[in-house]
């Protein structure tokens, strides 16, 4: 048993998934700090002057670091099987999937010069440099920026590759007229058409070194056009990564998004289309690090996501931190009362505000969305669910608080009316019954 809670341990502090949220970013963070150190060192240790003065400590270093890869690699193996597209292969089966997948055959090009420096330490010296170097590509695991990145690349190979079969296409047409009209001015320079197509790359890509010009009118003609042909063809597949990058970026956001948004249990049962219809609702603010999000005695009126940092909750008897990925103030949107909880940003935060009253425009207009919400949080409030403040139970399960204490309640009925004090409220109590103005939820 204490074997399987460690593996899942594990499991979720390597991959970043459960509540070990912490603990996973303070070892994402140490080993890309030691990717990076890891590159630098590599690139110094072929300096002489510094290989001959700090040789052994780098060795050294790059030993403790390759120790390090080769620790992670076998770790992640380890838990492979945890995966759940590879838990029903078995724990062999599921293992050797995961090395065969690009994420761990980075991993493995990470460990490997370890292995060749202690098994081939004489025989293998360049290839232990190349796959020193090569360690920079672990990072992809790292940063959602580069894989994102690397798909866009991926999803438009067709174009890509279109485009350099385009490029191809005017360098060889060039080299060759070129060759064609130089041979006879300069035969040492173009002796032939692949002579040619190094002068054509270096013209095509707006390099120019200058060791290569034609010297004829009707050369110079030539180079001229493909001089201004070049800047177009260039642009092609930089216009191809750039909006591909660009349609990743905002399709990962949107998606991230919308699995936040379907997390919040109050739309749990909404189709796909109306929890987009939700995301579209919400508006971006940025936190500055100490800044105030929330004030006690305020209104609840809004609901709070968590796309970047991490807030600091101080509730009346205790002290709870979100951070990426969480979301708060769901109960502002069933009921808004008197906020009992004071919100700071503890670091610099991205959030996604969601408002109570866009919500309900949304409801009025659509009544399939408005019925299913109501329906939630109706059996919600009969099933008893705990609210401690106008915090939800889900939303204190996230920081690993339970609202079981006496200070928790029952979550209201849906859009029932504030309890903000007698100098809040205008009632004319000589008001008709008749005359009374009904709620959302009538």
């Amino acid at each position: 048993m204490y074997r399987e809670g460690f593996k899942r341990a594990l499991y979720e502090v390597l991959e970043d998934t459960g509540k070990r949220k912490l603990a996973a970013r303070a070892l994402r963070q140490v080993l890309v700090v030691l990717i990076i150190g890891n590159i630098v060192l590599a690139v110094l240790e072929t300096v002489p002057e510094i290989r001959q003065a700090l040789g052994t400590h780098l060795s050294f270093v790059q030993l403790a670091c390759g120790l390090v890869f080769v620790i992670e690699y076998v770790l992640r193996l380890y838990v492979a099987d945890l995966h759940p597209p590879l838990r029903r292969y078995g724990p062999f089966w599921s293992r050797l999937r995961y090395a065969l997948q690009p994420d761990a055959l980075v991993d493995l090009i990470g460990a490997l010069p370890l292995l060749f420096v202690l098994f081939l330490p004489n025989q293998a010296v360049t290839v232990v440099v190349i796959l020193r170097l090569l360690r920079f590509l672990k990072l992809a695991r790292y940063s959602p920026a580069l894989r994102s990145l690397i798909s866009a690349v991926a999803s438009e190979r067709r174009a890509l590759l279109g485009s350099t079969m385009i490029i191809f296409g005017v360098i060889l047409l060039s080299a060759t007229l070129m060759y064609l009209i130089e041979n006879d001015d300069q035969p040492q320079k173009f002796r032939s058409i692949l002579h040619g197509i190094y002068w054509a790359i270096t013209t095509v890509t707006t390099v120019g070194y200058g060791d290569v010009v034609p010297v004829s009118n009707l050369g110079k003609l030539v180079s001229n056009v493909v001089m201004l042909m070049g800047y177009g063809l260039i642009a092609l597949p930089v216009g191809i990564i750039a909006s591909a990058f660009a349609r990743e970026i905002h399709s990962r956001d949107f998606v991230i998004t919308w699995s936040m948004v379907a997390r919040v249990p109050l739309f749990e049962d909404l189709k796909a289309t109306e929890i987009a219809e939700v995301t579209k609702l919400l508006q971006a603010q940025k936190v500055r690090k100490g800044l105030t999000i929330a004030e006690r005695g305020d209104v609840a009126d809004r609901m709070y996501f968590i796309s970047e940092g991490e807030v600091e909750i101080k509730l009346p008897h205790d002290t709870i931190y979100l951070g990426e990925g969480s979301f708060f103030g769901e109960l502002a949107l069933i009921n808004q009362t008197r906020r009992t909880a004071k919100v700071t940003a503890y670091r610099e935060c991205q959030l996604l505000i969601l408002e109570a009253e866009a919500l309900r425009n949304l409801m009025d207009r659509d009544a399939a969305l408005a019925r299913k919400i109501m329906e939630e949080a109706r059996e919600r409030a009969e099933a008893g669910k705990k609210v401690l403040g106008e915090l939800a139970e889900e939303e204190l399960e996230q920081a690993g608080v339970f609202a079981d204490g006496e200070e928790a309640r029952t979550e209201p009925e849906l859009f029932e009316e504030s309890e903000c004090g007698p100098e809040d409220k205008d009632v004319d109590e000589g008001e008709d019954d008749g005359d009374k103005t009904k709620t959302p939820s009538q």
